[in-house]
């Protein structure tokens, strides 16, 4: 390692001897007391190596021969994933004191998985992309199934591993293929091979390959089938964690895989992932309109919403790629707000995701029933809401990529999807005149989501002036 490469990869590193730290320190210590610690730990971690990467970095520059890439692509991307893993830890650490649920293996394997993330947006090799696909994807694993009493945490955890086994062997296939039609794993040297006497089939049935196993990290349809269990079978504050941060990494591994590796044959891909979006955004609309669960209903929103993104990063453009990131970052701020207020609820001290709970919750909770109002409104895509901004810059993107029948078919599922965040407001200010569910925030859970809530309001002036950041990021993915 020279000493350009170290200092290109040092907000890795950083967090990477953190985590091995804060195991042993875990270890040979007092264990689960101190999770709280550590827990305040990672997040200001994460906070400060958010500074330092969005301010500390300039222009572009690779480690490890291109292996790894850092460029304005690479910071916009892990300052996300760092901000919310932050937001989703701190929210986290009162419900899982409560219940028992605080381990201190919790902040370490978040800091494996984000480290795994960082890896996973600034992979310039097929090898070093996978590397931090896994580190990621292990790590999860056994976050899912932390809770050890619970057979329905059990129960996700392998299904998940399951599921997360056979996209893994889904990539490598691909990847081998890709290799060996192109002669090399670096994504700019397989660019560099096409256009040559046509694209050799077996590299754009690798390409469909990887871009398949992706699809199951950002649970598109059809690849969803782990999502709806694992949301639901997970603790809560795991499941808010896989709706922000790990869809930011996947969705930004996705821009840099096709963008670095295929940007000469957008049409082809272009079309692979219209047909993910499309599929994605009716499941996921239609099939939410009969759940009950709460988490569920946020695993079906999920799906719908990567959808949208990838109608944005199939435009196979630097404003396309623009809009999927302004779109994630909208999408995961909505989700941190949501979430603060699923882990509040609760019925005599236990936990409660049943819809229903909320019936006239307006009436106890007026100003947190006004702030659930304000993210539903926003998740529905509704103006003048920051998520209706989100939703009207990936369909322009479409449009002005000659996909208007991409655009249209977004703007029908939106409508679709509407009915069931509408219908969480209408329980909550309409619903039958019986005793809601209490809502028992932590002061942490409280700001985070009524500050989310006034961002999907007041963002409307200049989306806080993401929008010119995302444009630089954007142009120095496609070029």
């Amino acid at each position: 390692m020279t000493a350009a490469d170290f200092n290109t990869v040092l907000p890795e590193l950083v967090l990477a001897i953190y985590a091995m730290a804060a195991l042993m320190f875990g270890v040979y210590t007092s264990k689960d007391k101190v999770a709280p610690t550590l827990v305040w730990a990672t997040s200001g971690l994460f906070l400060a190596l958010a500074l330092f990467v969005g301010f500390g970095g300039q222009g572009a520059r690779t480690a490890f021969g291109g292996m790894f890439i850092d460029d304005p692509f690479a910071r916009f991307a892990k300052v996300t994933i760092l901000v919310s893993a932050a937001a989703v830890m701190l929210m986290s650490q009162d419900y899982m004191q409560r219940r028992g649920l605080l381990r201190f293996e919790f902040p370490v394997l978040v800091s494996l998985a984000t480290v795994g993330m960082m890896m996973m947006v600034s992979a310039g090799d097929l090898m070093s992309l996978y590397m931090g696909l896994e580190l990621q994807s292990l790590s999860l694993y056994v976050v899912a199934a932390m809770r050890r009493d619970s057979a329905k945490s059990s129960e996700a955890g392998l299904k998940y591993f399951v599921l997360g086994a056979l996209s893994s062997g889904l990539f490598l296939y691909g990847a081998s293929l890709t290799y060996g039609f192109a002669g090399t794993t670096q994504l700019a040297g397989i660019l560099s091979t096409l256009g040559h006497d046509g694209v050799p089939i077996g590299l754009l049935i690798g390409m469909v390959f990887m871009l398949s196993a992706l699809a199951f990290k950002v649970s598109a349809a059809p690849f969803h089938m782990w999502t709806p269990d694992v949301y639901e079978g997970s603790p809560t504050p795991v499941t808010a964690f896989f709706a922000t941060a790990p869809k930011v990494a996947a969705m930004a591994l996705i821009a840099r895989l096709v963008h670095d590796g295929f940007g000469a044959i957008a049409a082809d891909w272009g079309q692979v992932l219209a047909a993910l979006a499309v599929v994605s955004m009716f499941l996921g609309a239609i099939a939410a309109i009969g759940q009950r669960d709460i988490k569920r209903l946020m695993a079906y929103s999920s799906i719908a919403h990567m959808g949208f993104a990838l109608v944005g990063l199939s435009a196979g453009t630097a404003e396309g790629v623009q809009a999927m990131m302004l779109y994630m970052t909208i999408y995961v701020t909505m989700n941190v707000g949501t979430f603060a207020f699923i882990l509040s609820m609760e019925r005599d001290g236990r936990p409660v995701t049943d819809i229903q709970s909320l019936n006239m919750f307006s009436k106890k909770e007026p100003l947190k029933a006004l702030a659930v109002l304000v993210l539903m409104f926003s998740l529905a895509g509704v103006p003048p809401m920051v998520g209706f901004f989100g939703k009207f810059y990936v369909l322009k993107a479409a449009v002005d990529a000659g996909m208007t029948w991409l655009a249209l078919a977004g703007a029908v599922a939106s409508v679709i999807g509407a009915f069931y965040y509408l219908r969480i407001v209408f329980y909550m200010y309409f619903g039958k005149d019986q005793d809601p569910a209490d809502s028992n925030m932590a002061p942490i859970q409280w700001v985070l989501m009524v500050g989310v809530a006034a961002i999907m309001v007041l963002g409307i002036v200049n989306l806080f002036g993401l929008e010119p950041v995302a444009a630089v990021a954007a142009e120095a993915l496609v070029r």
